[in-house]
């Protein structure tokens, strides 16, 4: 049975996981060793949590228990660690990425019908990301490119993380802690013909519909798919692997067209949409099992903490 957590016991949480120090640790292994030495420092750091972080454990093993189905408890603990350390390698490549860029290589696909998107769309473009792969490090591409993205994200919990993991300049933050979930700023900025960048596997205040994935019923906001809608925008999905120490695939190929049409109810519509985007996530973990970092059931209608930083 899951633990009972308020809002504040989530954001002491999150604080635990993180401070100046540590970060600050690994910044120095970052420079005396690079890379390698900063990942192999993870070791020992994310078998801490392994062994005393409840909740992070609980979290990781509500998706270990649907990706990996039949396997051990055991097993089920070892895949756990293995999502914590490659968690841990996407937070310093995020830090890395903010400093030094060219430090990592892209591959991109899809950027010229993102392009052609961004030149002939009257009304902006939504850029659904998750929290699989490196979408921090995807937005940070178009940032190279010039593109300013307006980002809909709930401020930072932990003041550690905060002042050192920043965003880029070319980024704009939207909460939707604000009134209406930050729906009519959202709908401002579309009209002005910008992109909006909206996470696809949180709800915040957006309800959810109910859809397959990795093979039982999952809860998946469609806010990003109503809005999209109503404001006659595409939406593209983001996705950011990273394949080695230094490279990474930027994946924009996916795109959808969410429009009502009057045949059938608009949930029903709403529940299409969100299944094919559901769908890109699936195989996406399927191919990348240890680069899904949902940290949250969703195939549990329960409110339950998230463990979650990025």
């Amino acid at each position: 049975m899951a633990e009972s957590l308020t809002e504040d016991d989530r954001k002491i949480n999150i604080k635990r996981r993180g401070n100046a120090l540590g970060i600050g640790f690994f910044e120095i292994l970052f420079r005396l060793f690079g890379l390698r030495g900063a990942y192999g420092f993870l070791y020992f750091v994310c078998l801490h949590y392994l062994l005393f972080d409840r909740m992070a454990v609980r979290t990781g093993l509500a998706y270990v228990e649907k990706r990996f189905r039949g396997e051990s408890k055991v097993r089920q603990y070892l895949h756990v660690y293995r999502l914590f350390l490659n968690q841990g390698r996407h937070l310093i490549d995020r830090y890395v990425v903010t400093r030094k860029p060219e430090l990592f290589d892209y591959q991109v696909r899809g950027y010229e019908q993102f392009q052609s998107l961004v030149k002939d769309a009257s009304h902006g473009i939504i850029l659904l990301t998750a929290h699989v792969g490196n979408w921090q490090v995807g937005l940070n591409f178009l940032g190279r490119l010039g593109k300013k993205v307006y980002l809909v994200m709930r401020p930072e919990d932990n003041p550690a993380v905060r002042d050192t993991l920043k965003v880029g300049d070319h980024i704009e933050i939207i909460s939707p802690e604000q009134y209406l979930g930050g729906v009519l700023e959202i709908m401002e900025v579309l009209e002005e013909g910008h992109v909006v960048s909206m996470m696809g596997d949180r709800s915040y205040t957006f309800d959810t519909v109910n859809v397959p994935f990795l093979g039982a019923e999952a809860h998946f906001p469609f806010g990003a798919f109503s809005i999209a809608a109503a404001a006659g925008c595409p939406v593209v999905v983001l996705l950011a692997q990273k394949e080695s120490d230094r490279e990474y695939v930027v994946d924009m190929s996916n795109v959808i067209y969410p429009r009502y049409t009057k045949d059938g109810d608009k949930k029903s519509q709403l529940r299409q949409w969100v299944g094919e985007y559901a769908a890109i996530l699936e195989t996406f973990v399927k191919k990348f099992p240890y680069q899904c970092f949902m940290f949250h059931n969703v195939w549990s209608k329960q409110k339950e903490p998230v463990n979650d930083n990025r």
